[in-house]
């Protein structure tokens, strides 16, 4: 089953997949009550969606996306862990029904992602693996699905994870992570990641072309990606854009010498 809805759930999967580093300060969030209660209207809506319709998997992966945005705010970890584990909930029943739905999954696993973040260490080494196959199952049945959302989660997970412990490799970072890039060029996150990945491996020509795609391609994302609900995202784009162009900036003119 295709994706039925399009949405900027999951805006800060970044900062989900890196499991292994501090979360943001809850003291932000007296700066984003707009985005406290988007997302707490969204996930009524979500729910009574779901309470009225549960056999529809599409449901189930929206009060999944819901849940996840909700415990991105969320200011303790009980309350995080709370939400999460309803997005779980619904996904596994929604799974169990035998439901094939990518977005079931895709959100399962973003939802293991903000339980991880919960738990400690070695409990949140499990949830990766969990992670891990529930991206590569929605990247088998819609690897389009959330702009190529299933290869760029894995993408980053292998990019972050621990290489000793848990499942972090290189060499499938770049694969997925240039994967969701092809499949999906139009959404600024894939070509983002590439150039940001490319500048930490020392490849600052690749790094540059990712870089020239993403100038191309962003006047056409502006209209896309332009409702209100996507503007954190435009604001974390823009900053890593400028960073990444500063960043060959200073390349280029240590090269030149100057």
């Amino acid at each position: 089953m295709k994706a039925t809805f399009k949405s900027p759930c999951g805006r800060l999967a970044v900062a989900l997949l890196m499991l292994f580093v501090a979360a943001r300060a809850f003291a932000e969030l007296s700066t984003i009550n707009p985005l406290v209660e988007r997302a707490r209207a969204q996930l009524a809506e979500a729910r009574g969606r779901y309470q009225a319709d549960g056999n529809n998997p599409t449901n189930a992966a929206q009060l999944a996306c819901a849940t996840y945005d909700a415990a991105d705010l969320a200011t303790n970890n009980a309350e995080r862990a709370r939400l999460a584990r309803e997005g779980i909930a619904s996904c596994r029943q929604s799974i169990a029904a035998k439901a094939d739905y990518a977005g079931t999954h895709y959100y399962l696993g973003m939802n293991y992602g903000q339980l991880a973040h919960t738990d400690q260490f070695w409990s949140a080494l499990n949830l990766v693996r969990e992670m891990e196959h529930e991206f590569k199952t929605a990247a088998e049945l819609d690897p389009l699905f959330d702009y190529a959302g299933p290869e760029r989660n894995l993408g980053l997970l292998y990019l972050q994870a621990p290489g000793i412990v848990s499942i972090g490799n290189n060499r499938k970072a770049r694969q997925y992570l240039e994967s969701a890039a092809k499949l999906a060029p139009e959404y600024p996150e894939n070509l983002l990641n590439l150039a940001e990945v490319y500048l930490k491996w020392d490849e600052p020509d690749k790094a540059s072309l990712e870089l020239k795609l993403l100038e191309a391609a962003w006047p056409r994302a502006q209209t896309n990606f332009a409702s209100e609900a996507w503007m954190e995202n435009w604001d974390d784009w823009t900053t890593r854009r400028d960073e990444v162009a500063k960043a060959l900036e200073k390349i280029s003119l240590k090269k030149s010498g100057k």
